[in-house]
């Protein structure tokens, strides 16, 4: 039987009938759906629409419907159920007779799924946050096992200057961090309670909101029944959160398989997150990060498809937003099965730290220290960089590195270099100079490993709060 057939003659559309079902996706809610009815349950009894025998009879149904599902899947092949919340109701009447019909007093499918999509939304906060957890976990440990080794920084995809690899590496701990960040500020803003909203005006029965809040985690009720039933803010913002994630991972890909080519030699590809090729014997190609690369930008549709779908939308609750749930499902099975294979590509991978470190050592990439001399010699900086790329010329003219000139043909530069130019422009002093917090000096690299470490700690203390 439908949930709202009285008032219609004629049956649906066969084929109407079976496109406009959301229950193929909207059964991953299912877990949600029991917690919420619980609780809905539980305010009925106070109420006095359900008697006590009745609420351990649904309580005990709802519970009865999880255990034969987790038992076997194939309870959720059911083509009548239009979604979640007809079959659960479906199973609960099949199982308690007819009392689970009144489960659906005072309430309606609008706070329903404004409800299980905020309490699966939430969950995956969690679960993706813990992730992001341990792969920016396995990057500090990647950098603390780099210790003082040294790769190019590049600007416009040009040399730039010497950094440390762990310096390198928390750039991508800093992106990580932000998106934890982020994840936590949503997850603060989706936590309250649709449930009493009713369909649009709030409910028709004087249910406990604080009591239903409570028991299912949620800081307290939602303060409009009009925007509680159609609000999918907190969707969008998540899925929003998920796109720059995605960003993030997608530029690390690029530049991890940039670095694995022959042309770089920075890294060895990992061959436990690697294929080859069927034609040619010798290749390894980098699926993993191509993949990775390649759904980030299913994400960011993701993020868009909500967006278009949400902008022309009156007040309140209407069928658009069932389009709504796809991509915000898409978007976290995406992340959620992607998170744990980066960070076992991280703990894998490999680096020619000689490589990089030869890498380090050419191409002028001294040269902005070598202005800092100048600098310190009394030179204003504009002047020292415009000799210091008169030197760069010579140098190349002569086919040799900056250190590689003579004393002589300095001075005809500038008469206030010195012997102690050339120590001055070493790699180790190079580095040693970026004596800035944020810097690459190898003093300040340590102190940026503890400090993200304990951001880190303290995200996850904040995350086992929630549990």
């Amino acid at each position: 039987m439908k949930m709202w057939s009285g008032r219609f003659r004629q049956p649906l559309n066969p084929e109407f009938e079976n496109w406009q079902r959301s229950f193929e996706f909207d059964c991953r809610l299912l877990e949600c759906e029991l917690e919420a009815s619980a609780a809905h349950a539980r305010a009925l009894e106070k109420t006095g629409v359900l008697s006590a025998d009745e609420l351990a009879k649904v309580l005990d149904g709802l519970e009865q419907i999880g255990e034969r599902v987790a038992d076997s899947a194939e309870l959720l092949n059911d083509p009548e159920a239009e979604d979640i919340h007809h079959f659960v109701e479906k199973q609960l009447v099949g199982l308690i007779g007819d009392v689970g019909y009144k489960l659906h007093s005072g309430r309606s499918r609008n706070e329903q799924i404004a409800t299980d999509l905020r309490l699966y939304t939430r969950a995956a906060c969690d679960e993706i946050g813990a992730a992001l957890n341990n792969l920016a976990e396995t990057l500090l440990d990647r950098a603390e096992q780099a210790g003082n080794a040294v790769i190019p920084a590049y600007t416009h995809m040009q040399r730039a200057e010497p950094v440390l690899v762990a310096h390198w590496l928390l750039a991508y701990v800093e992106m990580l961090l932000r998106d934890i960040e982020r994840l936590e500020d949503c997850r603060k803003r989706l936590n309250v309670c649709p449930l009493g909203s009713g369909a649009v005006t709030g409910s028709t029965l004087p249910l406990d909101r604080e009591l239903m809040s409570s028991e299912l985690g949620f800081e307290g009720p939602t303060a409009n029944s009009i925007d509680a039933t159609s609000d999918r803010d907190f969707a969008l913002e998540f899925v929003n959160a998920l796109s720059l994630l995605a960003l993030h991972l997608s530029r690390w890909a690029e530049e991890m398989l940039l670095f694995s080519t022959q042309e770089y030699g920075f890294i060895h590809l990992p061959e436990a997150y690697s294929t080859g090729s069927s034609a040619m014997p010798q290749k390894m190609n980098g699926d993993l990060l191509e993949l990775v690369r390649g759904k980030a930008a299913r994400v960011i549709g993701d993020a868009t498809s909500l967006l278009i779908s949400l902008k022309g939308l009156p007040l309140a609750y209407n069928k658009d937003l069932q389009e709504t749930q796809e991509p915000l499902f898409h978007a976290t099975e995406t992340v959620v099965s992607l998170l744990p294979l980066v960070t076992g590509w991280m703990q894998s991978v490999h680096f020619n730290f000689e490589r990089m470190q030869n890498a380090a050592q050419t191409g002028y990439m001294n040269a902005f220290a070598a202005a800092t001399y100048l600098v310190r010699k009394g030179v204003s900086f504009r002047i020292a960089h415009g000799q210091i790329g008169k030197a760069v010329r010579l140098a190349l003219d002569k086919q040799c590195e900056l250190q590689g000139l003579r004393l002589d043909d300095l001075h005809a530069i500038d008469n206030h270099f010195a012997d102690d130019f050339y120590d001055f422009v070493k790699l180790e002093k190079v580095l040693a100079i970026h004596e800035v917090p944020g810097g690459t000096a190898p003093a300040r690299v340590q102190q940026a490993i503890i400090t993200a470490r304990k951001k880190l700690s303290s995200a996850c203390e904040e995350a086992h709060a929630h549990a």
